[in-house]
């Protein structure tokens, strides 16, 4: 038995010495990577050094955006229903659940505070699409970072590279630059975006090699899923806790030497071509040419609601400015826009969840008080007759004004009275987005706006707002997280 065991191990390596001097061996041994590694490997490279500083500031308002949106969605049911059930579970104490105090394993605490942020609707979004990426990256790159005891250069770096990730993920299911059509026209929700976004901030704060890196990416676009009807329901919310706790996991089962098929990514029916219809690489293979996504295409909401209705509201409250008419005075309000379609007669919303979704509303609330703000979505200002009544009068322009936007949720806003005036005004890229410049006094008047919803004492308010500013010298991030506690 041993006598037939060692000729048969004998034979083998004989025929593989002979198999390796062949053409095909050479060849194989000098094919290009995979995607996912190709992806892992441009990713890993980047140093908080070679940051530029746009990049870096927009990483700091991510946190302060993020943590805002959170302290606005802690009370919301959807949240405090997993917040409740993580805490029963509980586990081994290794990060915190912002403004509440329990630390739970990091997978978990990640997705709670995903969800606190994404539940309120004031979190951030890609310019080219819908997919909240900030908030994955904040959620798993705190909870990584107080599990880990890294340092505040460390997670900036790792949230650059975060959104690095997802914004190629996006544009390989897409068209480059332009909005996400092929993961929306299959029906799915962008989180499964913003998910990988979440793998590469855990997995560089984990400190994964490129070939675990690899392995965490196509453990993440086997796993994170969801369904864009989804949106105008609690299941917005978890998709995005289940994005982030997707990548939690992934990237610690890859740490312990978990592996998936290497090119799930790119096979025939892998990532791309499920979710996108057709497998594009470059996006994802291409090397760091001094551009940066978070740079070009990061837009923090600055009004609540969903992020395609903000260049709408924004143009409608100019419109109503620059008439100053009374709400009894408006005939028609019209809106047009790459992606704008509006039902004629629409009904006024039942309650928040359906007003941040409602552009009806959005533009009627705008119009009726010359402004939209964070208190728009109380129940005082969504139940009002004066509201009700202009949502009825919002319909698609018949004959829009021939406008041409860069980018997909721009939107004009055409105000007819009833002595018959027209008053117009188009907005692109809306305040609050890169193409505009994110100025720090609108991240902290937001900051400011919802953060007393934390239950926090202003002064720690303000010591962590103040915290965030000075990120890059922060030794150790679980100084922040002690005082989210």
């Amino acid at each position: 038995m041993g006598r037939n065991r060692a000729y048969a191990l004998t034979r083998r390596s004989a025929l593989q010495a002979a198999l390796a001097s062949l053409p095909i061996a050479a060849w194989a041994q000098q094919r290009s990577p995979t995607a996912a590694l190709a992806l892992a490997g441009t990713l890993n490279r980047i140093t908080f050094r070679e940051l530029p500083e746009t990049p870096v500031k927009y990483a700091k308002m991510i946190i302060a955006s993020t943590l805002a949106s959170a302290a606005a969605g802690r009370g919301i049911g959807s949240a405090r229903i997993v917040r409740d059930l993580a805490k029963e579970q509980g586990g081994k104490p290794e990060a915190s659940i912002w403004f509440d105090g329990a630390k739970l394993p990091a997978a978990l605490t990640a997705r709670v505070n995903s969800m606190q942020s994404d539940a309120a609707a004031s979190d951030d979004s890609d310019l080219r699409n819908v997919a909240h990426t900030g908030t994955c990256l904040t959620s798993t790159g705190l909870a990584l970072a107080e599990r880990v005891g890294a340092t505040g250069q460390e997670v900036l770096a790792a949230i650059v590279a975060g959104y690095e990730a997802a914004g190629r993920v996006g544009s390989s299911l897409g068209q480059a630059g332009e909005a996400v059509s092929g993961s929306f026209g299959t029906g799915f929700h962008a989180s499964i975006i913003v998910a990988f976004g979440g793998t590469v901030t855990a997995g560089r704060l984990l400190r994964l090699t490129d070939g675990q890196m690899a392995e965490a990416i196509g453990i993440t676009a086997t796993t994170m899923g969801g369904l864009s009807i989804g949106t105008n329901s609690w299941a917005r919310e978890y998709h995005a806790g289940n994005a982030a706790q997707c990548a939690v996991n992934a990237v610690l089962a890859a740490s312990r030497g978990y592996t998936v098929n290497p090119d799930m990514l790119e096979a025939q029916r892998g990532f791309l071509a499920v979710f996108g219809g057709g497998v594009k690489t470059e996006a994802l293979t291409r090397p760091m040419d001094g551009r940066w996504q978070i740079a070009e295409y990061l837009a923090v909401k600055l009004v609540p609601g969903a992020h395609a209705l903000q260049p709408a509201v924004e143009a409608a409250v100019n419109v109503a400015r620059q008439s100053n008419v009374r709400p009894e005075q408006v005939a028609q309000i019209l809106v047009s826009g790459p992606q704008i379609r509006v039902r004629a007669g629409s009904p006024a919303p039942k309650d928040m969840i359906e007003a941040i979704h409602s552009l009806p509303y959005f533009v009627a609330s705008a119009i009726a008080d010359k402004d939209f703000s964070w208190i728009h979505t109380t129940p005082q200002k969504i139940h009002r007759p004066e509201v009700a009544r202009l949502i009825g009068l919002v319909q698609t322009d018949p004959a829009p004004p021939a406008v041409q936007y860069k980018w997909s949720w721009g939107a004009t806003v055409t105000l007819v009275t009833t002595s018959g005036e027209r008053f117009t005004n188009t907005v692109d890229a809306p305040r609050g987005s890169a193409p505009r410049g994110i100025e720090w006094a609108d991240i902290e008047a937001k900051y400011k706006a919802l953060m007393p919803d934390s239950g926090l004492p202003a002064k720690r308010i303000e010591s962590i707002l103040t915290m965030i500013r000075d990120f890059d010298q922060i030794k150790k991030v679980s100084e922040l997280t002690a005082l989210l506690s």
